[in-house]
Formats: structure tokens, C-alpha cells, sequence
């Protein structure tokens, strides 16, 4: 069992002197010393915002880091708080506060960008803290997070026209959570109720546009986003009357309103259940000396001007380990020698057999080791590069007809990603094909299952078809209804006007038949009429000369008479 660390209280970790950052010794022999596995939780924020309460109540005290009472930053660099793990035995909770961000006597924004990365870099989990509610000046004090992509590389040389995948970061960044200190709206959007994970979602959702001011809003939102694998929010009303601040750490918590105290409570334990372990890329996991080294690699690059690097970060720990290694063989050896060799010997066969013994027995110990070490680099490996397609087994992603040739297309991807992959060891490929064939009868699954839905689709495409067809034949039907009902209604409208066009071109040849018949009529009258107008004034002549013959003769016997009388 490792012995436990006590620290009476914190020590600051990393200076920050004039803008310059150095790790202080006496610290890191503290971390050297402990060889458990630590959970380091590191919180952020800007200045005068109560973080160091928090941290006092996850090391299980009152007083600690200091809280300060005024408005200018208190706590200078990054200290550090080492505790045992009160729910995670055989493990250590390193605990580290920063310096608050934004402190305008400090005037180096820079600066602040570095303690930033430092935390991201150094922490399981990352706690960052701020005053009342998530709006947008919130999310504008959380810049530092979108210049994160400028302050920290994951590999050491990346493609010239690549750039670093944001699933490069999620892999060696910590889990987030965001805490809100005096809280005091309803927790809820669009008049219903939100829990306070539900309210961190709702004010990461991204805004629809390209302008300018849509960019700037949705960039530190796309930045959480991505880079932290796991979130996580936390509300806390006013512990206090605002007079009685400064008095906080000297206060019991049966004098600070109970919703805080409960408040508080809640995020304590979720961080002791929650943070994890810190573990670099393969799945390493980091003790003391291992987290000293970091802090070590990480100051000296930020020093030199140069970019902290992940991969760097975990062949600078490999060297300094395989040294380490290498000064304890030699001591090993030269004690076990000296112990077996009484000097001077009889013959130099004697001591080369001795010699001999020793190397061999150390040469087989180093060869379990290079293969325990190799076996354990390649298991925690193959967990982060396959473990996102077991979750989309899981999921059910490949549960459809074609699943299967994505399946394989996947599991070639993420061979060749595992083949990539540095520093594996001997038994690299031994590892992966026990792993694949673990991983047979889920492939077989996939198979049979592509296959049984491949049928089951084709079946139902069949039915598809047919009941289209039926459809498509009773539509056709339908519609040839329709065309030959047009067609007929087109014909007895056709028909129509030409009846009624022969009845008026009818009427017409009528109308002009009887005018012409009248007017033949008329003449024939007319000349019938002449005719007799003629041969009645014929006769009227005829009569007319009878008329004045006789008034002649009726003369003549008039005359007569008289002259007989």
C-alpha cells in the first residue's frame, strides 16, 4: 500500500512572477512522492468570483486556499492541495486553484490564456466558475477556451494542410463543469422548468447565421462543445447577506442558508463520484512523479515560446521512466554482483558466468516487462480507439440492411488508426487479433442480422413493388376512366356545335330562301299586277271610246227627237 500524503494545507505549484511561470520545487518533491493514481480537479474563473471556497470544501475544510475579502485577485500562479480520495481508495485528490482571470492590475491577458491551458492540461476534470447567469458576457469571459487551439497542440507534427481534429483534444481534455455562483433567476426557458444540465445545454445552443456577430457568438459555444467530452452545471444561491461575505470561511454551515449548504453538498459529491482518474493518451495513467513531470514539460515549453504537446508530453514521460529504469537495473545488478562476487576469483570464466547469470535473469525481467508494458500500452489503446464503435454497436448504427460492410469498413479504419499508432511494442499485433476475435460472434451478429433485414427488405421491397403496381395499374385505370369520360364530353360538345352550327347555317339558307322566293313572289306580282294595270287601261280605252260612241249615237238621237218634236 503507498503511503498517504498529508498536506497540512496548500502550496503553490506554479509561480507566476512578473509574467513568468515557474514551478516551485518544494511542490513537486510533494507530488514526486506519491505513487497512487491521482484525480486532479483544477477550477478556473475570473477573479473575486469564490472559487477557492469550493476547493477548500473538496479538500473537506473550511480554510485553506485563500478567499480574500477585497476586489483584488488573491491567489497568485496555481496552488495545489493533495488529499487522499475520500470515496476512491488507493487514489489521490490533487486539488489545484488558479489565479483569478481577468485582474486588471495584471493587464497581460496572455498571461491568463497560460494559467488557462495549464488547468485544461492538468486536470481530470475542470471546474470553471463565474457570477449569476449563462448570457453572453458570460460566454465573452470565457474566451480563454476558444484560444485554446493556439495554446496547446496534441501531436507533435501535424499534416501542413491538416488541421488538428477537435476528437485529437476530447481524448486528453478534462470532463467541464460549469458552476454559477449566486444564482438567483428560475431555472427555466420558454416558461418550463430546467434542470441545471437542461439550462448549460439550452445556452450552448448555436445560433443560425454567417454574419460577423453570429460568429463571435457561437465560436467559445462550437469550442465547449467539442473539446470537453463531458458536462456538467451547477446553480448556487447567495450563501450569505452580501455584508457577511468577506466572513465566509469563518462561518459554520448552520449560518449559511441551507439551499447553498445542500448546493454545495451536491457538487462535492458528484465531483468525488464523477472525476476520474487523469490518463494521457493509451490509456496511461498518471500518478505523483508522472503528473510532476507534466508540469515540468508543459512550463519549460510555455518558456521556451513553444506550444505544450501532448504527444511530446507522453515520449519526454516514456524516456525519463525508461531512464529511471534503466539507474535501478544497474543498481540492481551491481548490488546482486557484489553480494555474489568474492573478489578476486580464480578464473574470469568464474565471474563472466556470475556476470552472465545476472544478465540474463534481468534480461528476462526486462522482457516481461517490455511485454506486460507493451500488453498494457496496446489494451488501453485499442479501449479509446474502438471504444466509439462499440458504442455505435450499442446504438444499434449497424442493425440495417448494409450494416455489415459498414461494420468492416469502420473496424479497417480504426485497424489502420491502431497500426498508426506509436510505440506499441511486441505485442502489438498479438493483442489486436485477441481482440478481434473477442469481438468474432458481435461480427457474426452484425452479419446475420445484415442478412436476416438484407431478406427482410428484400421481402418487403417485393411487397412495395407489387402494391405500386396494383396502385399504378388501378390509378391507370382510373385515369383512362377519366380521358375516355373527356373524351366523350369533348365529342358531345363537338357534336353540339355542330348542330348548332348546321341549325343556324339552316336558318340562314331558310331566311335566305324565303327572301329570295318573296322577292320572286313580289316581282312576279308585280309584273302581274302591271299586266293588268295595262289591260284594265286597255279596256278602260275600249270602254272609253264604246262610252263616247254611244253618247254619240245618244247625241245623234237626242237631236233627233228634239227636231221631231
Amino acid at each position: 500500500m503507498a503511503p498517504e500524503i498529508h498536506m497540512t494545507g496548500p502550496m503553490c505549484l506554479i509561480e507566476n512572477t512578473n509574467g513568468e511561470l515557474v514551478a516551485n520545487p518544494e511542490a513537486l518533491k510533494i507530488l514526486s512522492a506519491i505513487t497512487q493514481p491521482v484525480v486532479v480537479v483544477a477550477i478556473v474563473g475570473l477573479y473575486r468570483t469564490g472559487k477557492s471556497y469550493l476547493m477548500n470544501k473538496l479538500a473537506g475544510k473550511n480554510k485553506g486556499f485563500s478567499l480574500g475579502s477585497t476586489v483584488k485577485s488573491h491567489t497568485k500562479g496555481i496552488w495545489m492541495w493533495c488529499v487522499p480520495h475520500p470515496k476512491k481508495p488507493e487514489h489521490t485528490l490533487v486539488l489545484l486553484d488558479t489565479e483569478g482571470l481577468g485582474d486588471v492590475k495584471k493587464g497581460d491577458n496572455q498571461n491568463d490564456s497560460w494559467i488557462f491551458a495549464l488547468a485544461v492540461l492538468l486536470s481530470s476534470t475542470l471546474v470553471y466558475n463565474s457570477m449569476g447567469t449563462i448570457n453572453q458576457q458570460a460566454m465573452d469571459q470565457l474566451h480563454y477556451v476558444t484560444e485554446l487551439t493556439h495554446r496547446v497542440q496534441s501531436k507533435s507534427s501535424p499534416d501542413e494542410n491538416e488541421n488538428e481534429d477537435s476528437a485529437d483534444f476530447v481524448s486528453f481534455f478534462p470532463d467541464f463543469v460549469w458552476t454559477l455562483r449566486d444564482f438567483s433567476l428560475d431555472l427555466e426557458a420558454d416558461g418550463q422548468p430546467l434542470t441545471a444540465d437542461e439550462y448549460l445545454e439550452y445556452s450552448l445552443k448555436l445560433t443560425q447565421g454567417t454574419s460577423e456577430k453570429d460568429k463571435n457568438f457561437n465560436l467559445p459555444r462550437i469550442c465547449i462543445q467539442k473539446f470537453f467530452p463531458k458536462k456538467k452545471c451547477f446553480v448556487f444561491d447567495l450563501p450569505i447577506h452580501c455584508k457577511k461575505l468577506a466572513q465566509l470561511e469563518k462561518l459554520q454551515d448552520e449560518e449559511l442558508d441551507p439551499e447553498f449548504v445542500q448546493q454545495v453538498a451536491d457538487f462535492c459529491s458528484y465531483i468525488f463520484s464523477n472525476s476520474k482518474t487523469k490518463t494521457l493518451s493509451g490509456g496511461i495513467k498518471v500518478n505523483g512523479p508522472r503528473l510532476e513531470s507534466l508540469v515540468l514539460i508543459y512550463i519549460d515549453a510555455i518558456s521556451r515560446g513553444d506550444l505544450p504537446c501532448m504527444e511530446n508530453a507522453v515520449l519526454a514521460l516514456a524516456q525519463i521512466e525508461n531512464s529511471a529504469a534503466v539507474q535501478k537495473a544497474i543498481a540492481h545488478y551491481d548490488q546482486q554482483m557484489g553480494q555474489k562476487v568474492q573478489l578476486p576469483v580464480e578464473t574470469l570464466q568464474e565471474l563472466l558466468d556470475l556476470h552472465r547469470a545476472q544478465l540474463v535473469k534481468k534480461r528476462d525481467d526486462f522482457c516481461k516487462q517490455n511485454q506486460e508494458a507493451s500488453s498494457d500500452r496496446c489494451s488501453a489503446l485499442l479501449q479509446v480507439i474502438f471504444s466509439p464503435l462499440e458504442e455505435e454497436v450499442k446504438a444499434g448504427i449497424y442493425s440495417k440492411p448494409g450494416g455489415y460492410c459498414l461494420f468492416i469498413q469502420k473496424l479497417q479504419d480504426l485497424k489502420k488508426k491502431y497500426h498508426e499508432e506509436p510505440r506499441k511494442g511486441i505485442q502489438a499485433e498479438e493483442i489486436l487479433q485477441t481482440y478481434l476475435k473477442s469481438k468474432e460472434s458481435l461480427t457474426d451478429a452484425i452479419l446475420q442480422t445484415d442478412q436476416s433485414l438484407t431478406k427482410k427488405e428484400k421481402e418487403i421491397e417485393v411487397e412495395r413493388v407489387n402494391a405500386e403496381s396494383a396502385q399504378a395499374a388501378a390509378k391507370m385505370v382510373e385515369e383512362t376512366q377519366i380521358k375516355y369520360q373527356q373524351m366523350m364530353e369533348e365529342k358531345e360538345k363537338s357534336y353540339q356545335e355542330h348542330v348548332k352550327q348546321l341549325t343556324e347555317k339552316m336558318e340562314r339558307e331558310t331566311a335566305q330562301l324565303l327572301e329570295e322566293q318573296e322577292r320572286t313572289l313580289t316581282s312576279k306580282l308585280q309584273e302581274q299586277a302591271r299586266l293588268l294595270k295595262e289591260r284594265c287601261q286597255g279596256e278602260s280605252t275600249q270602254l272609253q271610246n264604246e262610252i263616247q260612241k254611244l253618247q254619240k249615237t245618244l247625241k245623234k238621237k237626242t237631236k233627233r227627237y228634239k227636231l221631231k218634236i
